[in-house]
């Protein structure tokens, strides 16, 4: 299963295209818009919210709401682009045209794209970079992992998020029973953070930083439940599954770090404090008596609950702009300023769900079959029942 993305923050539409989906899939546009609406909320987003009403259409690979296992396009409409079709329109214009418009960007922001993709591809209009580097191409990735979250729920995998720190501030009463009462609570949080003291908090450092032009990053963490023993592979480097997830989250606009369990966390204790004890009984078969693995050992998984976090930096773009250099002129300007949010870690948490849920779903299909949901979900049962009395 894979899919590739196109589009641009203030083109047409952005679209996304998923090749391998198992047909039987039970799947609507409704189901994948209560995601793309997760991923629009959160405190500190910016009026580009506000604009744009972020829904799917499903063009193909779906038939009376089921899948059939074609390709699937999804396309979501960018609302913005009628005041931007004479910027953005993809019919030469004429030099005229080209100086009536005025929107070339010749001073790259410190923190982006921008500088490292013009020198690349040899744009003297950074608007070339910034449309296609921009947050905005998660959409459809929230969209894609929508229709993976749908087929791990079919195989039992259960998937939730939250944030952990926004700005300094660190969630500390972090308590929930369940996936499903975890996603309850940080649906009602305005910062997705299951510590009601620290949500506040947070809220107030982000109103400091709007007030002060400025932005603030912060950690989201992802849990997974009801993995198989030995999803993935020791064999070879890349098929290790811990190391595409880490990729997965990597690849998010603005993280810059990542760890599983107690990642950095294991440097600093003894073996004995890090490693997970092996315990077996006839009605759960494998587990553990910790999981400070994170539900990984030897890039697979060991059925416990996977735990995986990510490190967003602030926004670059800043309403008190760094020092940048114009690249036509070579003089020193503050960067160029374009509509942001002073801070998206809420909706970065929504993001990693999916990305984290399109490499599970991915892997359990190579593992289990990729044709039918229901041989899928056959495949899988008979190899727990294997695992639990191996």
């Amino acid at each position: 299963m894979r899919y590739l993305t196109a589009g641009e923050s203030h083109g047409p539409q952005l679209t996304t295209i998923l090749e391998g989906v198992p047909a039987g899939l039970e799947l609507t546009a409704e189901m994948i818009n209560y995601e793309l609406q997760r991923r629009q909320k959160g405190y500190g987003r910016g009026r580009r919210m506000q604009i744009e009403k972020d829904e799917v259409q499903i063009l193909s690979g779906v038939r009376h709401g089921v899948s059939i296992g074609a390709p699937i396009a999804l396309v979501v409409q960018n609302n913005d682009f009628k005041h931007w079709q004479k910027i953005m329109g993809a019919a030469p214009i004429s030099a005229e045209e080209q100086e009536e418009v005025k929107r070339k960007i010749t001073r790259p922001r410190p923190g982006h794209a921008d500088l490292n993709g013009a020198i690349k591809y040899g744009h003297r209009d950074m608007r070339n970079v910034l449309e296609r580097s921009s947050a905005r191409e998660t959409t459809v990735r929230v969209a894609a992992g929508a229709v993976a979250k749908t087929i791990l729920s079919e195989l039992g995998v259960k998937v939730g998020g939250h944030v952990m720190e926004i700005g300094g501030v660190k969630a500390q009463n972090i308590q929930y029973s369940s996936i499903e009462e975890l996603q309850k609570i940080t649906e009602e949080s305005p910062v997705r953070c299951l510590d009601p003291e620290a949500s506040e908090k947070m809220m107030r450092a982000i109103d400091d930083a709007k007030t002060n032009g400025d932005s603030i990053g912060g950690i989201v963490e992802v849990i997974v439940e009801g993995m198989p023993i030995g999803v993935g592979s020791y064999v070879q480097y890349d098929r290790k599954l811990e190391a595409k997830l880490a990729a997965a989250v990597m690849s998010i606009n603005a993280f810059k770090g990542v760890e599983i369990g107690i990642g950095f966390e294991a440097a600093h204790r003894p073996g004995s404090q890090v490693h997970d004890e092996i315990q077996w009984d006839e009605e759960n078969g494998y587990t553990r008596r910790t999981n400070n693995a994170g539900g990984f050992e030897g890039g697979m998984t060991t059925g416990m609950p996977i735990v995986i976090r990510g490190v967003m930096k602030p926004i670059p773009t800043l309403y008190k702009p760094l020092e940048s250099v114009d690249i036509d002129t070579k003089e020193p300007f503050k960067a160029s300023i374009e509509r942001s949010d002073s801070c998206a870690v809420p909706a970065a948490s929504v993001v990693a769900e999916s990305v984290v849920a399109w490499e599970l779903a991915v892997a359990l299909l190579e593992e289990f079959g990729q044709d039918r949901i229901s041989a899928i979900k056959e495949n899988i049962e008979r190899y727990k029942q294997y695992s639990n009395n191996f």
